[in-house]
């Protein structure tokens, strides 16, 4: 098969993955499979689905572009800490608005705080994993979750100064919750926003291709690597905010995803972003809808988890497969 009939091939499989997705979350519920009758249950389901594929794509296509861009086969928005890093944000924000107000605005937490929680976690990665001017692929990872779990434990520790009202809500909330009660206008921003950001991303498709080689190789064929650098952690850093905003921070959707694609059509940019997008929407459709059917006691369980425990075993899986090195970017300078 040519990389042409290939390209074409994967994009389209994944699309129609994608629209088996939504029908297989469109008709599932609590009580099982089947189709819905009531409009406001029908509403709700679609709001779920535009929900969980805005969300998806926007994690999946930020995980493709901070691979590309640090050229680490391991860097993610989950595993660089800025899911993290946005959770922290949001929750700061709260309680700063809680001692001012002395009220809790838990169920929409603002979306600017989300956004300069995931660039300054990035940003904090970026200075700190640098070795004489270079970035090294293995303190890239290490300092990622070490910045991971330091925002982690801040968020817990400010939850705890919340007043009890505060708390059941946030608790649920940072273990990545695809909501019901998400308005539609938010849903749309994140999905106004995803598709706009992946167009630009496919768009910068060549110029990364480019920037896969080491800086001198790059710079000879005309890439502004500072300039694409830039606009690289810009988009990663506002599709993370965005979805962390509204749903929270999930892990292994901008990890696996990317991988899966590149599996499926090469390495080509334009094709692994697009890809990707596709495969994150229809990944996280999948796993809420995996969610909506299965009944524990204590309700229903976080979307995060799921992925967490489908994600992890599957990327130890494909880690096993491909024998991904981490020194694929030593050299580069990225």
């Amino acid at each position: 098969m040519t990389a042409r009939r290939r390209t074409i091939a994967t994009l389209v499989g994944l699309a129609l993955v994608l629209v088996g997705a939504v029908v297989f979350r469109l008709h599932a519920g609590p009580g099982g499979l089947g189709r819905a009758t009531d409009p406001f249950i029908i509403e709700l389901r679609w709001l779920m689905v535009c929900s969980a594929a805005a969300v998806g794509a926007a994690l999946a296509v930020s995980g493709a572009l901070l691979q590309a861009i640090l050229r680490n086969p391991l860097a993610s928005p989950f595993i660089l800490g800025l899911t993290s890093g946005a959770g922290l944000g949001i929750v700061l924000a709260t309680y700063a608005g809680y001692l001012a107000t002395g009220a809790i605005v838990a169920m929409q937490p603002p979306v600017w705080a989300a956004v300069v929680g995931a660039f300054a976690a990035l940003g904090l990665v970026f200075v700190l994993s640098q070795r004489r001017g270079l970035i090294d692929p293995v303190h890239l990872v290490l300092v990622g979750v070490i910045v991971s779990v330091i925002c982690g434990a801040a968020t817990t520790f400010i939850q705890f100064l919340l007043p009890d009202r505060g708390m059941a809500v946030y608790t649920r909330w940072v273990m990545g919750t695809i909501s019901e009660n998400t308005p539609w206008s938010r849903v749309a921003l994140v999905g106004f926003v995803t598709i706009a950001g992946t167009g630009i991303a496919v768009l910068l498709g060549r110029a990364l291709d480019s920037a896969s080689l080491n800086d001198d190789e790059a710079a000879s064929v005309g890439v502004r690597l500072g300039l694409l650098r830039l606009v690289c952690f810009g988009l990663a850093g506002v599709l993370t905010g965005l979805t962390v905003s509204i749903a929270g921070p999930i892990g292994f959707v901008g990890l696996i995803c990317p991988h899966l694609v590149r599996i499926l059509a090469g390495a080509r940019h334009a094709t692994l972003i697009l890809g990707s997008a596709l495969a994150g929407a229809a990944l996280l459709i999948i796993a809420d809808a995996g969610v909506a059917l299965i009944r524990l006691p204590a309700g229903r369980m976080p979307v995060g988890v799921l992925t967490a425990l489908v994600g992890g075993p599957l990327f130890i899986f494909l880690l096993r497969r491909r024998g991904f090195s981490m020194n694929a970017g030593r050299g580069g300078g990225a």
